[in-house]
């Protein structure tokens, strides 16, 4: 299924999920009224797999208030082929035991002609939240505005865009630090497709869009993908065939534009279906990764997205998963704080101090360890960090770069000999250290 919308709680448990016909809860059952999500005759026809729409969920957490959450959710139309409404609901963590309860569903916030998938970025004033989803033809952004007591449409925008009449602007997405934002569409040019790349400006107060630069990377195969690296530098988005970077901090952005991988066409054990680039996501861990638009087994992964050309490591097929799919979450930074650079928004999360919201929250599992173990973490906002591992001698025995924006990693350093270690995450001035101890029988 493409709708893919989850979310977990800041320890990484999962809370709920949703393939856009129900939503399910943190065991896998439906949720207690949590049936029946946008009823018509296209999610009918869809209910035993879920809908076949990416970023067509987007679940967020209720603004100053723990225990309730929103999804936002859309499905097609047959007779329109269109997305003819944005609902929301709304759900109550707290009700049937802590597994939660749907307590109002199906809302239509706007009716309009949308098209496929939505997008969400933290307001600058650190507390609210701002969700888009583009018009039909992808010329207009039509925004809504999530606030402690109310969901509202805002209106739309005019992108100032040529229209792509597909109904899908590729991944809307924004950068992690929520100034940029960026799609992708295809149209049908004689047999083959036009493809080309939007990359905007945004503005986390006003909630407006500025065009930077258009892209056309036409290769002659359609477009779906679109993810910024952890340090909202780097564009990534591609073709089913081909993957593409485009450095977004330079004046000359089309200057940077660059090939950095290419489909081998790796064969799924469901013959005739094989890997190509779908949709990307990009992870707490901070590296991408790429679905296939056919039923695979595999993942291709960018370990390095924060570097420049095929430095960024692109490695095909890699990661093997024993199931197929095709969709990826759709997470925003569900972590990005006020806009300290302006005033004119001012911060609502008051009495916080920012870096000790975000002091790291460190934490070592398994501990004791056979040397696999999985951190969590979050680093002060918008920073890059670095672990380290030191033995009882205080010798370095491992180290590794934590990329910006991300919140957890899984090591394997079964090579370290039994013993306890010192585990050190840094970042800027401020450091925490935790003991590990290495057992192997």
């Amino acid at each position: 299924m493409d709708t893919q919308g989850n979310i977990a709680d800041e320890n990484g448990n999962i809370l709920m999920s949703s393939n856009g016909v129900f939503i399910a809860d943190a065991i896998g059952d439906t949720m207690v009224n949590g049936d029946s999500l946008n009823p018509n005759s296209f999610t009918d026809d869809f209910k035993q797999y879920g809908l076949p729409m990416p970023y067509a969920n987007l679940f967020l957490p209720m603004p100053d208030d723990s225990n309730k959450y929103v999804l936002f959710h859309q499905v097609l139309d047959y007779t329109t082929a269109n997305v003819p409404n944005i609902f929301y609901t709304t759900v109550d963590i707290t009700l049937n035991g802590g597994l939660g309860a749907v307590i109002s569903k199906n809302n239509i916030i706007a009716t309009n002609a949308f098209g496929v998938g939505m997008a969400a970025c933290k307001h600058a004033n650190g507390r609210d939240w701002w969700v888009v989803a583009l018009s039909f033809d992808a010329t207009l952004a039509h925004t809504f505005l999530v606030t402690p007591n109310a969901v509202q449409y805002m209106g739309s925008q005019n992108l100032q865009l040529a229209g792509f009449p597909l109904g899908f602007g590729g991944q809307p997405t924004f950068s992690p630090d929520g100034e940029k934002f960026a799609f992708s569409c295809s149209n049908i040019v004689g047999m083959s497709y036009q493809s080309k790349v939007q990359l905007f400006n945004f503005d986390r107060c006003s909630g407006v869009f500025s065009l930077d630069t258009v892209i056309d990377f036409t290769d002659g195969n359609i477009s779906f993908a679109t993810a910024f690296s952890p340090n909202s530098k780097y564009l990534y988005f591609g073709t089913t065939e081909n993957l593409y970077q485009i450095n977004t901090d330079t004046s000359d952005i089309g200057a940077t534009f660059q090939l950095v991988a290419t489909n081998d066409i790796f064969p799924s054990s469901v013959p005739p279906f094989y890997t190509n680039f779908y949709l990307m996501y990009l992870a707490a861990n901070g590296k991408i990764y790429i679905s296939s638009t056919s039923s695979v087994e595999h993942l291709h992964e960018i370990n390095y997205p924060d570097s420049a050309g095929v430095a960024c490591g692109v490695q095909l097929h890699n990661v093997f998963t024993d199931c197929y799919f095709i969709g990826v979450p759709n997470h925003p930074n569900y972590y990005l704080g006020c806009d300290t650079t302006q005033t004119t928004c001012p911060c609502l999360i008051t009495g916080i101090n920012e870096i000790k919201q975000h002091d790291f929250k460190f934490s070592v599992s398994p501990n004791p360890s056979n040397g696999n173990f999985k951190i969590m973490y979050l680093l002060p906002q918008n920073s890059k960090g670095i672990f380290e591992v030191f033995d009882i001698t205080g010798k370095k025995v491992f180290s590794y770069s934590l990329p910006q924006w991300s919140t957890l990693q899984n090591f394997d350093l079964s090579f370290l000999s039994n013993g306890v270690y010192a585990v050190k995450i840094t970042s800027g001035n401020f450091s925490i250290t935790k003991k590990l101890i290495v057992y192997k029988e």
